[in-house]
């Protein structure tokens, strides 16, 4: 209910503020024609009853100009108490409700520097300079009724600007989610961008360099030609099948057709890697150092797919059927260094352009590690450095040379 009322008088504030002059008014009136505990009743009351009508219709103004409505309403009541009326509440409530919009529309400084001098005025002229038995209730109750809206006001403000914060959090925190939405998606598309270009690129590239020497072996031997094509339908099958598991995650979790996916590819893959480019025509020297050991999930894949890519155009661009490939490892770190001669037409080129390169070093950066690029004339290398453990994404590395 109390809310409902707040609603209204926030949507209809002249209306609102019509209906509590009207009844300040009649109780400053009321207040006006009231005897005095001796029994007395002050004459030219018409005069107390216009003080009255300006100090209730200056509340008009109270929103807008806080300060100039306490001024005049202090000079309205402060005037009634010098005619020698009583300071009752009704007489005070006029002063009181525009006490309570300064301390709530202004400054908590600004609030108690005009209530004490409007509160010293009215005790003031409400002692009259006569000390008598009835001293505290010419002092005490006036100063409380009107030190009362300045705590009730500031009170009020405080109370607003907390729902203000509130609200501040709640719209930032709304747009944390939104923009955190923005990058976790476009994170995904990338990470899938990444896994896509690197199962295509890989088995197209292999399948290639199979088809080709099937092609040119069919009218040299049979048997060759009969076993190159058989490869090649087993690399086709697995780009097919690595295919499927990738576009698998975009898949709902609650899709009743999804199969489930396969492990995420690693290290262990490593000698079915090396058997499909033997069979594309490559020749892959394998060399370990160090005691091979189990690699956290997101460092086996990243390992994976760097050599992967880097076989790839090592069969795609290398002068010789020769690649070599070092695995080290030491306490904390996994070296990968993957090499191979580069043909002539391929170093001439002047933009190894493609997303290979770009894609090795985001998955190195993304799991803490760093990749390397060394091109020349004669060779290419890819060095990789992985962290055994996973740690924060390392720098981005300025790169110097084409992308390949």
């Amino acid at each position: 209910m109390a809310a409902r009322l707040d609603q209204y008088a926030d949507r209809r504030p002249w209306l609102t503020d019509g209906a509590i002059v009207l009844a300040l008014l009649g109780g400053a009136i009321l207040g006006a024609n009231l005897a005095t505990p001796d029994g007395d009743r002050p004459k030219n009351v018409w005069v107390a009853e216009v003080l009255a009508v300006v100090a209730c219709l200056a509340l008009f103004r109270a929103r807008q100009h806080p300060r100039i409505t306490v001024v005049v309403t202090t000079a309205c009541v402060v005037t009634t108490g010098g005619m020698g009326y009583l300071m009752t509440p009704l007489l005070l409530a006029p002063l009181m409700v525009a006490l309570y919009w300064l301390a709530a529309r202004t400054s908590s400084a600004t609030a108690w520097t005009y209530g004490g001098a409007a509160t010293a005025l009215v005790v003031a002229v409400a002692i009259g300079f006569h000390i008598d038995g009835s001293v505290l209730l010419r002092t005490v109750g006036p100063a409380l009724w009107l030190l009362l809206p300045l705590a009730l006001g500031s009170r009020s403000q405080l109370h607003q600007a907390y729902l203000d914060a509130v609200r501040a959090r709640a719209e930032y925190a709304e747009r944390t989610r939104d923009e955190e939405a923005r990058l976790r998606v476009a994170g995904e598309r990338m990470r899938i961008a990444r896994e896509l270009h690197d199962v295509v690129a890989h088995h197209m590239a292999v399948a290639n360099a199979q088809a080709g020497t099937a092609a040119h072996m069919l009218d040299i031997s049979t048997e060759t030609s009969r076993k190159l094509l058989a490869d090649l339908q087993g690399t086709t099958s697995n780009g097919m099948l690595e295919l499927r598991a990738t576009i698998g995650v975009l898949r709902h979790a609650d899709d009743a057709d999804a199969d489930t996916l396969e492990p995420a590819p690693g290290l262990a893959q490593l000698p079915a890697l090396l058997e499909a480019c033997r069979s594309a025509g490559l020749i892959v020297d394998l060399q370990t150092a160090g005691a091979a050991r189990k690699l956290p999930p997101g460092v086996d894949l990243t390992a994976f797919r760097i050599i992967q890519e880097a076989l790839t155009n090592a069969t795609k661009h290398s002068a010789t059927p020769k690649a070599s490939l070092q695995l080290s490892y030491d306490a904390s770190r996994l070296t990968i260094r993957v090499s191979n001669e580069t043909s002539d037409a391929y170093s001439r080129r002047e933009d190894h352009g493609g997303y290979g390169i770009i894609g090795m070093r985001e998955r190195a950066q993304a799991v803490g590690g760093h990749l390397e690029i060394n091109g020349s004339s004669t060779g290419f290398e890819v060095l990789t450095s992985l962290p055994l453990h996973i740690g924060p994404p390392a720098l981005p590395h300025i790169a110097t040379e084409p992308g390949r």
